[in-house]
């Protein structure tokens, strides 16, 4: 399901509306005479109180006032229409037959008109005028409506990506459940084959976890979490014992420091810090080492810093947590450049922040969370 690439009809053939305002019959005629070949369907109304009527039930692309008018006059129907929410933005020309006076003219900009014309009205240059505001509504209108047709299709796709990531997993499952059985073999060949099964599709696992986070993020306005009391020195601990195990020739060197526990999403956190750090083995200078540290000094925050040999391009930089972003730094085949914009949607989740810069050499990504996550779900 694609964005749709031309303009979108809209749904009915509604005509634009105008509003002609004038407490004499003939002056009404004249202008609605003027007006008739614009295609547009005229509204009359002959004191202010009938214009007032006509806008509760009418969306008007332009209105025409006449500004000496018995009981409320153009200027005072001009302030009733800017002081409510459905007319405010109406578009006002003034139509008067007095002359030209410049305090008038004044007064007459200050109630919210864009443009003012003397009687008797030259025809051309009243369909001129007016035929730019109908243009403009027609337009207004047409990009709305784009623009509806657009974010539901969006959101679409998005229920299509969550529903095909969460259905690829149970035959997904099934695979890496029957390359693990194939590993036990006695043939060196079978186990080499069965290795590469399971751990593609572990790593595809792991695209479809990131698939479905995207989906989650962007349907709900953010990655939900649900906290509880957790140790950021412990998790740090285990993901690098398992990343020891992964990849045995990276070193990953961690320094932990005061007081790590808080009020947090452990789970997410602990996704977040699994993908900076793979994020490090991935880009990072190869036979160097990746150091993570956690700093629990400060008695309301954490900070957590993970940095690894080599620079990230300062053009870069600005699009690191957005998803699915071009250029050189991005998965090399391993993944679909979302970890890092996980991690953002992660910390954002939790009230903290993200960064990442470029200093002495090395990239640095550091998180500074709060030791409790306002406005998050608790267990």
């Amino acid at each position: 399901m694609n964005l749709p690439e031309s303009p979108v009809p809209l749904p009915s053939q509604e005509r634009v509306k105008c509003l002609i305002v004038d407490d004499l019959e003939e002056n009404l005629l004249a202008l609605s005479a003027l007006l008739d070949s614009l295609d547009v369907e005229l509204l009359q109304a002959r004191s202010g109180a009938e214009a007032l009527e006509l806008l509760l039930v009418h969306d008007v692309a332009l209105a025409l006032l006449d500004v000496q008018m018995p009981q409320m006059d153009g200027f005072e129907l001009a302030e009733l229409m800017r002081g409510s929410e459905r007319s405010r933005h109406v578009p006002i020309i003034f139509l008067t037959a007095g002359l030209s006076d410049t305090r008038r003219q004044f007064k007459g900009y200050g109630s919210g008109a864009v443009d003012f014309l003397h009687k008797p009205i030259e025809p051309f240059v009243l369909r001129s005028k007016a035929e730019v505001f109908f243009q403009l509504y027609r337009q207004k209108r047409q990009l709305a409506h784009e623009l509806e047709q657009r974010t539901k299709t969006l959101q679409l796709n998005e229920m299509f990506v969550a529903v095909l990531g969460h259905d690829l997993r149970n035959p997904l499952s099934a695979m890496i459940f029957a390359g693990s059985i194939l590993q036990r073999s006695a043939d060196a060949a079978t186990r080499n084959s069965a290795d590469l099964i399971v751990q593609t599709g572990w790593r595809m696992n792991r695209m479809i976890a990131d698939l479905l986070d995207l989906a989650r993020a962007r349907l709900a306005g953010g990655i939900a979490i649900t906290v509880e009391e957790a140790d950021l020195g412990i998790i740090a601990t285990r993901i690098k014992s398992e990343r020891e195990v992964m990849a045995p020739r990276r070193e990953l060197a961690l320094a932990l420091s005061g007081n790590l526990r808080g009020m947090w999403d452990g789970d997410r956190l602990e996704q977040a810090l699994s993908n900076l750090i793979g994020n490090a083995v991935e880009h990072g200078q190869p036979d160097t080492p990746i150091e993570i540290a956690l700093d629990g000094g400060e008695p309301d925050r954490v900070r957590l810093r993970v940095s690894n040999v080599g620079v990230i391009p300062e053009d870069v930089l600005p699009a690191l947590f957005t998803p699915f972003r071009d250029g050189r730094y991005r998965g090399r085949g391993d993944g679909l450049g979302l970890g890092l914009y996980i991690v953002k949607q992660i910390v954002d989740a939790h009230a903290g922040e993200v960064e990442a810069r470029c200093e002495d050499g090395r990239t640095v990504f550091e998180v500074i969370l709060p030791r409790i996550s306002a406005g998050a779900t608790r267990r």
